[in-house]
């Protein structure tokens, strides 16, 4: 039941970033595809991650890795990724319409324009407001552990 509420409240208040998530999700059809919490998540080649509405897209090979050989596995890194991620599409359930504008467009701008200073200075990717929300929402959710403070450089 929680599940059939999610994606309708996804479809219908969630609707634009959903539909945008759909093109995408056909784009990149014959990619691994499952369901995460009601979210229809796609494996892709790209080393980044989004969220758009019901649909995420996620890397299985986090361009962050390297950092943390040995003391995080690269699987614990992408499921960790996925709880992030998970937390954006929360965010789109709260903010509807408003969410490609209050989060989309700042979150992309923190992960493209924002890499430099948060190399430089070694500031955590959830140090953002976007990013940090979105870490608590995939926590409180799905009870496992996000991004949460690691530095993503």
């Amino acid at each position: 039941m929680k599940i059939a509420i999610y994606r309708i409240w996804q479809c219908t208040w969630g609707m634009l970033q959903t539909f945008l998530g759909l093109i995408m999700f056909i784009i990149h059809f014959k990619g691994k595809h499952f369901s995460y919490h009601g979210a229809i998540i796609t494996e892709w080649d790209i080393k980044s991650s989004m969220s758009l509405g019901l649909f995420v897209f996620v890397t299985s090979d986090p361009y962050f890795a390297e950092k943390y050989r040995g003391q995080i596995s690269v699987e614990e890194l992408s499921n960790r990724l996925l709880v992030h991620e998970y937390g954006h599409t929360i965010q789109s359930l709260i903010l509807g319409p408003l969410y490609l504008i209050v989060i989309g467009i700042p979150s992309t701008m923190w992960g493209f324009l924002g890499a430099k200073k948060r190399k430089d200075e070694q500031i955590p990717y959830g140090y953002f407001f976007t990013e940090g929300w979105a870490n608590s929402l995939g926590e409180v959710v799905t009870g496992e552990k996000s991004i949460d403070k690691l530095v993503i450089d």
